[in-house]
C-alpha cells in the first residue's frame, strides 16, 4: 500500500464512518498490515468502536464452520443485527496469500453483509493478529455483530477466546473427536458446543460423551454450556443455536462476565500491536548486527555470533 498522509487518513476514516464499502476494505487492508500509520487510523476510529457483539466460530477442518456461518447470518440479520464477517484463512508461508475458498458465495447470497477473509499469517492459534483492528473498522462502520470464523488448523484454535464475546465450537460425530479436543484444550474455551452433521451415526452418543467430559472437568459456576445438534447443510438445528447465542450474550451482560472478557480482549489486542512493532524492530536489529558477510562467516564457522548478540542485549 502506498504511503498515506494525515489528510488521506482523515478521508479514509470518514469513509469508514459513512459505511463506504471501498473505504472499509482499504481500512481493513491497512490495519491488517504492519504499517505504523495504521495506529493513526485506529486513533481516529476508536471513539466509534467497542460496541459490537463478537461471535466466534471455531472447530477442526471439516466440522462445517463455513456452512454454519452461512446459515447463521440471515437468522442474526432477522434479529436486527447488522452483520460483518471476518473469516481467517490458511496462509501460505511462501506467498502470504489467503485461500478464499467458498467465501465468494457469501458475497452473492447475502445483501448488506460485509465479508472479509483475513490471512492467518502463520498463526498457530487459528486467528490473525489483524482481527482485533479489523473488528474496530467494522464497528466504526456501523456493524453491531461481527462473526469471526477461525482457520481450520486442527486443535490449536484457542486464540478466538481473546477476541470473541461468545465462542461456538463445532464438532462432528467421528470417533475420538471429543478426546482429541480435550487433549488440546480447545474444549475448554467454548461457551456453546455444536455437534454438526448430526445425521451421521454417533451424533447423539457424542453429545452424551461431550456432556460427560465437561462434567468430569468440573461443573462451571454460572453458565452451563449447552450442546446442540445441527445439520448445517440444510439449516436443521440452527435456530436453536441462535437462541443459545442470544442467551449467552444476555448472561454475560447480566453476570459481569462481559466486562471481564472485554478486558482480556483489550489486553490481547494491544499486546498484538506491540508484538508486531517489536518483531519489525527485531528484523531491523538483526540486519544491523549481522550483515550478509557476517552471516557467511558464521556459516563457515569463522565467526561466533553470540558475543555480538550478548553485547547488544547488555547495551
Amino acid at each position: 500500500m502506498p504511503a498515506i498522509d494525515n489528510q488521506a487518513i482523515d478521508a479514509l476514516a470518514q469513509g469508514v464512518l459513512s459505511g463506504e464499502v471501498r473505504s472499509i476494505a482499504r481500512a481493513i487492508t491497512l490495519v491488517e498490515s504492519r504499517d505504523p500509520v495504521r495506529i493513526e487510523l485506529l486513533t481516529r476510529l476508536f471513539p466509534h468502536t467497542g460496541r459490537a457483539f463478537k461471535l466466534g466460530i471455531t472447530g477442526a477442518p471439516g466440522a462445517g464452520k463455513s456452512t454454519l456461518t452461512y446459515q447463521l447470518i440471515p437468522r442474526l440479520k432477522a434479529k436486527g443485527y447488522r452483520v460483518g464477517v471476518l473469516a481467517v484463512d490458511p496462509t501460505s508461508p511462501f506467498s502470504g496469500g489467503a485461500i478464499l475458498g467458498d467465501r465468494i458465495r457469501f458475497d452473492d447470497a447475502l445483501e448488506g453483509v460485509y465479508i472479509r477473509s483475513l490471512a492467518s499469517r502463520g498463526s498457530i492459534g487459528g486467528l490473525s493478529r489483524g482481527v482485533p483492528p479489523a473488528v474496530r473498522v467494522l464497528e466504526a462502520a456501523g456493524y453491531d455483530l461481527v462473526l469471526i470464523e477461525t482457520v481450520g488448523a486442527g486443535q490449536l484454535q484457542v486464540d478466538v477466546r481473546f477476541v470473541a464475546d461468545t465462542v461456538v465450537l463445532a464438532l462432528v460425530p467421528e470417533a475420538g473427536d471429543v478426546i482429541q479436543a480435550m487433549k488440546a484444550g480447545i474444549i475448554e474455551i467454548a461457551d456453546i458446543y455444536v455437534v454438526n452433521k448430526a445425521d451421521r451415526e454417533g451424533a447423539t452418543r457424542m453429545r452424551l460423551d461431550l456432556r460427560n467430559a465437561l462434567e468430569l472437568g468440573g461443573k462451571s459456576k454460572g453458565w452451563n454450556p449447552p450442546i446442540t445438534l445441527t445439520e448445517a447443510i440444510n439449516g436443521k438445528g440452527v435456530d436453536e443455536l441462535v437462541e443459545f447465542i442470544e442467551e449467552h450474550k444476555q448472561y454475560q451482560q447480566q453476570s459481569g462476565g462481559w466486562r471481564t472478557r472485554r478486558l482480556q480482549q483489550l489486553e490481547w489486542e494491544l499486546q498484538s500491536l506491540i508484538h508486531d512493532a517489536l518483531e519489525q524492530q527485531a528484523h531491523s536489529v538483526t540486519r544491523r548486527l549481522f550483515s550478509a558477510e557476517t552471516l557467511e562467516a558464521v556459516l563457515q564457522g569463522t565467526e561466533n555470533p553470540f558475543p555480538k548478540l550478548q553485547e547488544w542485549m547488555g547495551s
